[in-house]
């Protein structure tokens, strides 16, 4: 794992069109190419944010560099939604030296 961002799997977590929470969750699972037993809830979203061994191969080796784009809309229509998601990215970001989560301004 490298501490340079630049270093890092670039994953790019594309929330255009989400418009709720499960939506969310679909999106996260298919840029992480999570496995299907993903449980699809906050808790869930935490423990695979935070374990590398659920992360593609080259992620786990190199760190991990999510930038959540498109997620204006979802934040405005959703703020208590938003709100515990950013929660959970931040949460896995302290726990988790190899991941960093940044959210992508227009």
């Amino acid at each position: 794992m490298t501490d340079n961002l630049m270093d890092r799997r670039v994953v790019t977590l594309d929330l255009t069109g989400v418009t709720d929470k499960s939506g969310l969750m679909d999106a996260v699972a298919r840029a992480l190419h999570l496995p299907d037993w993903f449980g699809r809830n906050w808790d869930a979203l935490l423990d695979s944010l935070s374990d590398p061994s659920v992360w593609t191969p080259e992620a786990a080796g190199r760190g991990l560099l999510l930038v959540v784009t498109g997620w204006e809309p979802y934040a405005q229509a959703r703020p208590d939604e938003w709100r515990v998601a950013r929660e959970v990215f931040t949460e896995a970001s302290e726990r988790t030296a190899s991941l960093t989560a940044a959210l992508a301004l227009a």
